[in-house]
C-alpha cells in the first residue's frame, strides 16, 4: 500500500508542476504581448508609458502601464509571482522524489564519471547556484547594456554548461540537470530581481520619494529574457520522455540548437505582437535548426560506431535468441513483476522482460531505448556493450522485415 502512496504522489506533484507552469508561461506571454502591443494616446496620463485595448469574454478591457508607478498608488495591487514560485517549488520537489531519491539509476553513469548518489545530489545543487551566480553576473556586467550581446554570451554558457554536465552526469541525468538550471535562472529573476524591484518602486512612491526607473528596466529585461527561456525549458521537460534527444552523444548541442530555435519562434510573435511586419524568415532558419538536430540525433547514436553486424558472425536465428537472452539476462532485474533492484517496488512504466513473448512485444521501445541510444540500461548501470547494442538494432530490423 505504501508503494502506491509513493507513486501516487510523484503523479500528484507532476500534475501540480504542470498547472503551475502553464499558469506562469499563460501570464508571461500574456504581459509580453500586453507590453508589446501598447499605443501612445493623448488622453493617458503623463506618467503612462501606453495603453492597450482588448476584448475577452465579452467584456471591453482599457490596459495603462505606468513605467515605473502611478504618483497614487491603488489600494489593492495583484503581484504575479506564486505562480513562478510554485512552478520552481514542485518541479524541484520532482526532482527530489524522481532523479535524487533514484540517482543510481538516472543521474550516475560509472562510465562517465565515478561518483556516489550523494556526491551527484550536491553536484547537482552546486550547478544550479553556480548557474545563477554567473547568469546573474553576465546581466549586470556591462554585458547587460546590450541585449543582443548579453543573449549571445547566455546562449555560448548555457550550452558550455550543458557540455560540462555531460562529462558529469549520465545522459538523463545531464539533460534534466540543464532544465532544472534554467527554470531556476528563470525563477530567481522573479524572486531576486523583478519582485525585489517592484517592491521598492512602491516603497519609494509610498514615502514620496522619486522611484529609481533603474528597477523597471531591469525587471523588464529579465521578463523578456523568461520570455525566450520558456520553450527550450518546455522541450526540455517533453524531451526526457524521448532518448533519441537526450541519450545521444550531441544532446548537449542539440540544446544549444533548441534554445535558438526557441528564440526564433518568440522573437517571430513579438514582432508580431508589437504590429510590425511578421519575420516569417524565422521558420525557415527554425525549420532548417531542427533538421540538424535530427541529424546530429542520428550521428549521436550507437549504431554510428565502428563496429559492424557483420563481424558477429551470427544466423538470423542465432541473432534473434541471443538477443532476447540479452535483453532478460540485462533488463529483468528491474522490469521483472518483482524487481531485484533495491528501491525498485514496480517495473519502472510498468514494463515486464521476464519472457520471450515480453520481449517481442516492447522490440521497437527496446530498440529505441538500447539500440539507438544510451537511455537504457540508465547509466549504463547494467553493463550493454557498444557492440551488443548493434546486435540489437540487427534483431530489430530483421523483426520489421518479417
Amino acid at each position: 500500500m505504501l508503494d502506491y502512496f509513493w507513486l501516487w504522489s510523484e503523479m500528484i506533484v507532476r500534475w501540480v508542476h504542470v498547472i503551475a507552469g502553464v499558469a506562469w508561461i499563460g501570464s508571461s506571454f500574456y504581459f509580453i504581448a500586453l507590453d508589446l502591443s501598447l499605443k501612445p494616446g493623448k488622453e493617458l496620463p503623463k506618467e503612462a508609458n501606453g495603453q492597450a485595448w482588448q476584448v475577452h469574454g465579452g467584456g471591453f478591457y482599457n490596459m495603462v502601464k505606468y513605467l515605473v508607478a502611478p504618483k497614487k498608488m491603488p489600494e489593492e495591487l495583484t503581484w504575479f509571482k506564486w505562480e513562478a514560485y510554485s512552478t520552481w517549488i514542485s518541479g524541484m520537489a520532482l526532482m527530489s522524489l524522481v532523479y535524487y531519491g533514484s540517482a543510481s539509476l538516472y543521474m550516475i553513469d560509472l562510465e562517465v564519471l565515478d561518483i556516489t548518489q550523494l556526491q551527484a545530489v550536491f553536484l547537482s545543487l552546486g550547478g544550479i547556484v553556480i548557474g545563477w551566480i554567473i547568469y546573474d553576473g553576465l546581466c549586470r556586467s556591462p554585458l547587460g547594456k546590450n541585449d543582443l550581446i548579453l543573449a549571445l554570451a547566455g546562449l555560448v554558457f548555457l550550452v558550455l554548461l550543458s557540455f560540462i554536465y555531460t562529462q558529469v552526469f549520465s545522459h538523463r541525468g545531464a539533460f534534466m540537470q540543464m532544465g532544472v538550471t534554467i527554470g531556476t535562472m528563470m525563477v530567481a529573476n522573479v524572486a531576486m530581481v523583478i519582485i525585489p524591484g517592484q517592491k521598492k518602486v512602491v516603497q519609494a512612491l509610498k514615502a514620496g520619494d522619486d522611484p529609481n526607473p533603474i528597477y523597471g528596466v531591469r525587471g523588464k529585461q529579465r521578463s523578456l529574457h523568461n520570455n525566450y527561456l520558456t520553450l527550450p525549458v518546455i522541450f526540455v521537460m517533453i524531451g526526457g520522455h524521448y532518448p533519441i534527444i537526450f541519450a545521444t552523444e550531441y544532446s548537449w548541442l542539440i540544446l544549444g540548437l533548441i534554445l535558438i530555435i526557441g528564440a526564433l519562434i518568440r522573437h517571430f510573435f513579438n514582432t508580431k505582437h508589437k504590429g510590425l511586419p511578421a519575420p516569417y524568415w524565422t521558420w525557415l532558419v527554425a525549420s532548417l535548426l531542427a533538421v540538424c538536430s535530427v541529424l546530429l540525433s542520428y550521428a549521436g547514436a550507437p549504431n554510428n560506431n565502428v563496429y559492424e553486424v557483420s563481424n558477429l558472425n551470427m544466423t538470423k536465428e542465432e541473432i534473434h535468441k541471443t538477443a532476447v537472452e540479452l535483453v532478460i539476462e540485462r533488463c529483468s532485474s528491474c522490469h521483472a513483476r518483482e524487481p531485484l533492484w533495491e528501491g525498485l517496488a514496480f517495473a519502472p512504466k510498468g514494463i515486464h522482460l521476464e519472457t520471450e513473448e515480453e520481449v517481442l512485444k516492447m522490440a521497437n521501445e527496446i530498440y529505441w531505448q538500447s539500440a539507438a541510444s544510451w537511455a537504457m540500461p540508465p547509466g549504463n548501470i547494467i553493463w550493454l556493450e557498444d557492440e551488443e547494442r548493434v546486435l540489437l538494432s540487427e534483431w530489430h530490423a530483421s523483426l520489421k522485415k518479417n
